[in-house]
């Protein structure tokens, strides 16, 4: 009796095809269909429209804002192609001088002062970005694990309420707890009691010490309010997941690393493709106002190399190019963060 190939399977419920090979033309078709399939867009109808009127009608103001103050003002780019004189009329009787004004910012009596403002400004923001971004989560994780609900509330406002201090009233408040002892420097005095320090540090006369300062200001006033987006995102994570955990045995760091981290990567992933885009845009006072001679070459940024240099020289196509420099740059960065999260399978904007 001879072998014969078997081409059908016989089981209980009945004859069964036999599995055909993974080279065979239906196999990436069986892979296919086990993966999800993405949800069709809907199309824009005009019965959608007429459904979602009352909501479009209230976004009609936000629309007519952004158009207003965010796009028509662009027509004002022309000034960077132009040697702008305020005394010669409107804008369209200026004369014309093409790229010169960007070569001069680049590469002119500025330009390395330019370039020296560009690394300040791109220090500060990515380290303040860093520092209020993680301060922020850390302070969400451990918020939401307080059960006491008057002292979590308590927690709250307290690091709320520096949100609300104008960045001047900040600045002063920096300004003196960096200060010497005996001009109500408490850090100074802090350090010295505890035995780091021998002797007070001139904090606003070290240039060193200047991104840091900016840093861990900006982490004093904004890390109650940055903590609003995380916590609210801490509550739209299943309680089912926590309750299977802990019956597994898990405890409350590991719930917290293996849940709560992982269900608020999203919006941490949305908020820092949005925050990039501000890279260029970091605060205005507080280099302004705690900057002085001897820390200039770290503490001067764009904004302020703009009003120094641009509106208070009345060299205004400077300002304008240095303006379009950030918007660029802010531009490619978002763009850039979008698609990095793209391809690493993350939340995108677009």
């Amino acid at each position: 009796m001879t072998d014969a190939p078997v081409k059908n399977l016989v089981t209980a419920s009945g004859p069964e095809p036999a599995p055909e090979p993974a080279s065979s033309s239906r196999a990436p078709r069986r892979m296919a269909r086990t993966r999800p399939a993405k949800e069709p867009k809907r199309k824009i109808t005009w019965d959608r429209i007429k459904a979602q009127r009352v909501l479009l009608l209230m976004a009609v103001p936000l629309l007519m804002y952004q158009i207003l103050f965010k796009y028509v003002p662009v027509y004002g780019w022309a000034i960077a192609f132009q040697d702008y004189k305020p005394g010669r009329g409107n804008i369209w009787n200026q004369e014309w001088v093409g790229f010169e004004n960007f070569v001069d910012l680049f590469t002119g009596v500025n330009g390395e002062r330019f370039r020296r403002v560009v690394v300040n400004t791109l220090g500060q923001s990515v380290l303040t970005l860093v520092v209020g971004t993680l301060g922020a989560i850390v302070l969400a994780l451990l918020l939401n694990e307080v059960k006491n609900a008057p002292f979590k509330r308590i927690m709250q406002n307290i690091t709320y309420m520096p949100h609300f201090l104008s960045w001047v009233i900040v600045a002063s408040l920096a300004s003196v707890a960096l200060s010497l002892p005996s001009s109500g420097g408490f850090i100074n005095q802090g350090l010295m009691n505890l035995g780091i320090v021998q002797e007070p540090i001139l904090f606003l006369t070290e240039p060193n010490h200047f991104w840091g300062i900016v840093a861990g200001t900006s982490l004093w006033k904004e890390l109650g309010w940055n903590t609003i987006l995380y916590l609210a995102a801490i509550t739209a994570i299943d309680p089912s997941l926590y309750e299977a955990a802990e019956v597994d045995g898990a405890g409350r760091y590991r719930k917290m690393w293996n849940i709560t981290l992982p269900g608020i990567r999203p919006t941490i992933v949305v908020l820092l493709i949005i925050n990039s885009g501000w890279i260029l845009s970091t605060n205005f006072e507080l280099p302004y106002f705690l900057g002085n001679g001897l820390i200039s070459e770290t503490a001067e940024t764009i904004d302020v190399f703009v009003l120094r240099y641009g509106y208070q020289l009345g060299n205004y196509s400077l300002a304008v190019v240095a303006g379009i420099f950030k918007t660029v740059v802010a531009i490619i960065l978002v763009g850039s963060a979008n698609m990095a999260a793209k391809r690493l399978n993350q939340e995108t904007l677009v």
